[in-house]
């Protein structure tokens, strides 16, 4: 049995523990309690005292019919890439979970674009998919304007999903094949004897034995939909919220109200909104996904 380290004096734990707890209330607890304040206050960009206002600048975000299109936009942003990262993770990870050679080198290839920046990738792919020198030109000499996210808020929206798909498909992947490799392999040999095909195999017994994965996945991914720093940096340099407003998230959105229109109130009010969301739509994950999900 293992001997639990007891301290004599209190101090030398809270020296220990000072550090990490300054950093804490430094960079997460302070700018919480800033941007509350803030939410309910008139913020002078520039220096001053802040005037209180209570529910005002909440009433002016509610009034805008912009903010109401950037939570449509983050609510599509943020189901589509959660489905296609899930999805696309779940098929690479199906598809590699044998022992094969060169499955190794396979893996790596699958993970490696997690390890690339958001922004980076979004310029890449404004490259890559550009209507006039991209892929897509020669289709579209074919049939005119027929993928054009310069022109269109739909294939902007488009392409900014396949970006982010593309970034985060290599960490959904690690989970699902970790999560592969527990299920017993008795399991599935038994009905491959049985005259199971791999598709078949996987519906019936892979995929609901990675429920407790799947919903952890679902969970982590709609947040980073909604509030990841890969969503604002793949949106700010590859449509930069266009065109039209048709790519404008909720965090693209609060970052350029805060930083560009130096309208710190209405970004935090804009921020309390979000984190309200964020709440909801986990809260009906745990309420209602978690029933269907069975960790024996």
């Amino acid at each position: 049995m293992d001997k639990r380290a007891v301290f004599r004096s209190w101090w030398i734990p809270t020296a220990f523990a000072l550090p990490q707890l300054a950093l804490i209330a430094l960079f997460f607890y302070w700018p919480a309690v800033a941007v509350v304040r803030w939410a309910f206050t008139l913020e002078p960009p520039f220096g001053g005292s802040a005037e209180f206002v209570g529910l005002a600048n909440f009433r002016d975000v509610f009034a805008d019919p912009l903010y109401w299109n950037s939570v449509v936009v983050s609510l599509t942003f943020a189901l589509a890439g959660t489905l296609s990262t899930i999805f696309i993770g779940l098929v690479l990870a199906l598809a590699v979970d044998r022992q094969l050679p060169g499955s190794g080198a396979v893996r790596f290839l699958y993970i490696l674009p997690y390890a690339i920046a958001g922004p980076a990738a979004g310029m890449a792919f404004r490259f890559i998919l550009s209507p006039e020198r991209g892929l897509m030109a020669s289709v579209n000499s074919i049939f005119p304007d027929f993928w054009n996210p310069a022109k269109y808020g739909s294939h902007a929206l488009i392409l900014v999903i396949v970006v982010f798909a593309w970034k985060w498909a290599g960490y959904t992947f690690i989970f699902l094949l970790a999560g592969l490799q527990s299920v017993p392999k008795s399991l599935t040999e038994a009905a491959a004897m049985d005259g199971s095909g791999p598709i078949r195999r996987a519906i019936d017994i892979q995929i609901p034995m990675l429920a407790p994965t799947l919903f952890f996945l679902s969970v982590t991914m709609m947040t980073e939909g909604f509030v990841g720093a890969d969503t604002y940096g793949i949106v700010a340099r590859t449509t930069d919220g266009g065109p039209n407003h048709g790519t404008e998230v909720m965090v693209y959105r609060i970052v350029e109200e805060a930083f560009r229109g130096l309208n710190y109130s209405g970004a935090s009010a804009q921020s309390i909104v979000l984190i309200g969301l964020i709440m909801i739509f986990t809260f009906i994950q745990f309420r209602f996904v978690e029933r269907r999900v069975h960790y024996k």
